[in-house]
């Protein structure tokens, strides 16, 4: 068939595709979907969890391509993932994992008792990049009992044990493989990495010999949009289906009231902080840290940054837990008192300092809101705008910084003040024996009143400033069925999720 003919073809079979399309708008119908395109502001720095801290790993990731011994859902809780089944010896020592059957890597080879015994001594050992290697503290010995059965004893009880095996952090890589997961990972979840085209998209299809029950959705692309505006116009576009977390709040009323989507609101275990560093002058005063607390007003930070999306919070705990403890008028807003602190500590015309802040629009927002409330105090701030990488390298690891604006969504993550070489520079033997003593209880009630006693202590320590609780801000389309409403842990597991056309 000669190429002219050929072409003339193709364009008028485009050109009668395009025309359906639009009688099918101009009908009010909507064109079919399968495959799913997901918004996402940030872009993860890479695909491995077991040896990143970007919560943006896991929103790609987590439940997707790699799986864990526990998976953790949507409501909170542990269910088997690739163990299909535990036992835990009285004193809560010992746990017997029963793996499941007839699982494979995406490039085919069998997942096993060997995998488990790799990925668990991989974060554990000394040279561990694992950015939670404090959830693997209490392992003592990872035993290989036969391909279907891991033996793991612990140095002492731990009541989050199985929870913290659901987490990004822990989950099972094969050996094979793990070196190249940071740029192609390979797991044995519900879909497999096709391509990462960066700055633009990641690319997933539903893997067709997955071991459990198979992806609803034929593929799934997660897009990468940094700016809100153009977060709004590629929704009202079609150019991505929804944003599991919408960056944008001051447009949720324009979706809200168009019947083409669907705007759910959630909550998440994100808690929005003011982050300081303890371990610097003039923050190693506490009387400068109290008196930022008294300059901060939390609801204004809230209406200005989130359009009143938030919950307030006055510790690193998440207003959804049983535990949980009000101390929001710890430290009421009171300008004459911060000023009269900054005084006593020896600063009666303030000073100057950085505030370093990360891509998100709730930490550029509110980095504005919160430098206006402690000019008042006579603390000026320089704002310093960051990219992830500049921020995770200067903040996070090497702690550059004086302040900071970030949220910490890491679920149940109160005892990352007690790591000595954590980026907030906080050091208490009184909040240390706390999360020592919560670590080796299993009673509820007992959990319970430690979680308090430990938010109190980093309160009347005044260790950061605590903002607000983030909302989880689905906005999808009306169509798109299966997505989460709340956000338990970083991640989401999209298997479920499909087009009901």
């Amino acid at each position: 068939m000669p190429a002219p003919f050929l072409v003339a073809t193709l364009m008028i079979k485009t050109a009668a595709l395009i025309l359906s399309a639009l009688m099918l708008v101009a009908c009010g119908q909507s064109v079919p979907k399968t495959g799913i395109v997901l918004g996402m502001q940030l872009e993860p720095p890479g695909l491995d969890p077991t040896i990143g801290a970007a919560a943006a790993i896991d929103g790609v990731v987590y439940g997707n391509i790699f799986e864990g011994l526990t998976r953790i859902i949507d409501d909170g809780s542990v269910q088997p993932a690739l163990a299909a089944s535990w036992t835990i010896s009285p004193d809560g020592l010992v746990y017997v994992f029963t793996l499941q059957e007839g699982v494979r890597f995406h490039d085919g080879s069998r997942f096993d008792a060997d995998d488990v015994i790799f990925s668990l001594t991989r974060a554990t050992q000394p040279g561990s990049a694992n950015a939670q290697k404090a959830l693997f503290a209490p392992i003592k010995a990872v035993e290989v009992l036969d391909p279907l059965h891991v033996k793991v004893t612990l140095h002492h009880p731990a009541g989050d044990f199985l929870y913290n095996m659901g987490l990004g952090d822990a989950v099972i890589v094969d050996p094979q493989s793990a070196a190249n997961n940071i740029v192609h990972p390979i797991g044995t979840g519900p879909f497999t990495f096709v391509e990462w085209r960066k700055g633009y998209a990641i690319d997933l299809v539903r893997n067709d010999d997955y071991w459990g029950n198979p992806a609803k959705s034929p593929s799934i692309r997660f897009m990468f949009i940094a700016d809100p505006a153009a977060a709004y116009a590629a929704l009202l576009a079609g150019d991505v289906d929804g944003f599991a977390n919408y960056p944008a709040p001051e447009n949720l009323p324009a979706f809200e009231n168009d019947p083409r989507f669907d705007v759910v609101i959630g909550s998440t275990e994100g808690e929005t902080i003011l982050a300081i560093n303890n371990a610097k002058a003039p923050f190693d005063n506490l009387l400068v840290r109290r008196a930022i607390a008294h300059a901060i007003n939390r609801q204004d930070i809230i209406d200005g940054a989130m359009f009143g999306r938030g919950i307030p919070i006055g510790s690193h705990f998440s207003p959804g837990h049983s535990a949980y403890e009000d101390l929001t008028q710890f430290y009421p807003f009171d300008l004459d008192l911060a000023r009269a602190l900054l005084t006593e500590a020896g600063y009666p015309e303030g000073f100057s300092a950085s505030l370093k802040l990360p891509p998100p629009s709730y930490a550029r927002r509110g980095g504005e809101i919160i430098a206006a409330q402690l000019a008042k105090i006579g603390i000026r701030l320089t704002i310093e705008n960051m990219e992830w990488a500049q921020w995770l390298d200067q903040v996070f690891t090497n702690k550059d910084y004086d302040l900071s604006i970030v949220s910490h969504s890491e679920p149940m993550d109160i005892g990352i003040y007690a790591r000595p070489d954590y980026y907030f520079g906080y050091q208490s033997a009184t909040f240390n024996a706390i999360i020592d003593a919560l670590t080796v209880s299993n009673d509820p009630a007992t959990r319970d009143a430690l979680l308090r006693d430990a938010q109190r202590q980093i309160t009347t320590d005044s260790v950061n400033g605590f903002l607000f609780q983030f909302a989880k801000m689905g906005v999808w389309d009306k169509r798109l069925k299966g997505m989460w409403r709340n956000a338990p842990i970083q991640g989401e597991n999209l298997s479920g999720v499909y087009f009901e056309n």
